[in-house]
């Protein structure tokens, strides 16, 4: 019996009549279709609800959610941030040294992470990144009609992220499905997750040997990784699990963060225009696109001691599942949340999560967003819709697979 079905088996029914009970699936395909439509209900339900589809608590207001991964002593993630419970199912990979562990070991790496990724780091990159991406709209331009996620979502990170990385060059294309693998294994053993498993044999071999110390650039991210082992700050098994945590969310967040934003920028226009081409603007869009519609939608704790979230009791080993982009649109904390505005002041957004597992490379995604608008911005006056966009289902991301958009010199 595989663990999704023990899982339910444990406690399909909460028989506590004090907790609000919603019958929403989060996990369907009609709901990972269009989340933003279910969030409402969720929202209006109660501050925490129970999930009967899953057997797990829900959060989907904004206070609630900061709550949830501000108290990480308290709703832990080394037990997993997905459905799969880490203390009574085994993983279905090695868990993340990042995002699936506490503290002491969560402190330990991600300082070590941090000291490779520091913004000293990146700002030398910077210059590089903003010619690469001059030369991508530039080539774009010349199209005026093209495809903004495999053209441009996708095109530019992979133009930049792997060489900062210092990974191979051949078969880079295997990192969006690796990523795309990795976040559907946060959700349950369902149809969406066993159709992107189908695709994983290739993408997780060469995952494994761009990992590999020999395979990495002498002058990259990855070895830097390498090299803090060397000193005693990991171990060297340590060091290739980190490796790999860059490329599970070093890629494919970033690719739909900007694919999302520009859909925005096809549902509101003129939200183009407002927006200037200095990195203060560009990057309050992004900021705003993130909270709009954003790329993490959902990631899951465990309680580890009975506790109490606006007068609900969650008792110990249950978990929580935090909806993030629900968060996001909480008229209680936003006015007009439902507005995508280039001018809003969109700090206090959960898109990147909160708390101690605040994405460690929201700084990497933020500066690869504002080359790409800046140089944008500069050579194009507006973008407008060619055609539906076409949903990519994941069990955790919010993606699109295709978004055909025209745009104007």
């Amino acid at each position: 019996m595989d663990g999704w079905h023990r899982f339910m088996q444990r406690d399909p029914i909460h028989n506590d009549a004090n907790v609000t009970r919603v019958a929403v699936d989060p996990f369907s395909d009609e709901f990972l279709a269009d989340p933003f439509a279910f969030h409402p209900q969720l929202r209006d339900a109660s501050p925490v609800f129970w999930l009967d589809a899953i057997g797990a608590y829900g959060v989907a207001r904004h206070d609630e959610v900061t709550h949830v991964l501000k108290h990480h002593d308290v709703f832990i993630s080394s037990r997993g941030v997905g459905l799969a419970d880490f203390a009574k199912e085994k993983p279905f990979r090695p868990p993340s040294l990042l995002l699936e562990a506490d503290p002491p070991l969560h402190t330990r790496t991600r300082d070590l992470m941090s000291r490779i990724v520091a913004l000293p780091v990146l700002k030398d990159l910077e210059s590089d990144w903003r010619r690469k991406a001059e030369i991508l709209v530039d080539e774009l331009v010349q199209k005026t009609e093209f495809d903004a996620v495999t053209e441009l979502a996708e095109e530019f990170p992979l133009r930049v992220f792997p060489d900062a990385v210092g990974l191979l060059e051949e078969g880079r294309h295997h990192l969006m499905t690796y990523a795309s693998i990795v976040f559907n294994a946060f959700g349950p053993r369902n149809k969406i997750f066993e159709e992107g498993m189908t695709r994983a044999a290739e993408a997780n071999k060469w995952i494994e040997k761009a990992c590999k110390r020999e395979n990495l650039q002498s002058d990259g991210w990855g070895e830097a990784v390498y090299r803090s082992a060397d000193r005693g700050d990991c171990t060297h098994e340590e060091a290739e699990r980190l490796v790999r945590s860059f490329l599970s969310a070093g890629v494919d967040t970033t690719v739909n963060g900007i694919s999302n934003l520009i859909y925005a920028f096809t549902q509101f226009p003129q939200e183009w225009e407002k927006m200037g081409t200095d990195s203060a603007s560009t990057r309050r869009a992004f900021n705003e696109g993130l909270r709009w519609r954003s790329t993490v939608q959902t990631f899951f704790r465990t309680a580890i001691i009975d506790t109490e979230v606006a007068g609900v009791k969650i008792p110990a080993g249950h978990k929580v599942l935090a909806f993030l982009a629900a968060a996001n649109r909480d008229e209680r904390r936003w006015e007009n949340p439902q507005v995508f505005s280039v001018q809003r002041n969109a700090s206090g957004h959960v898109g990147f999560g909160h708390g101690i597992h605040v994405c460690l490379g929201q700084m990497v995604a933020r500066m690869e967003a504002d080359a790409l608008l800046s140089a944008m911005r500069k050579k194009i006056s507006r973008i407008t819709a060619q055609g539906q966009p076409v949903s990519r289902l994941n069990n955790t991301l919010c993606s699109f697979a295709s978004l055909p958009i025209k745009i104007e010199q």
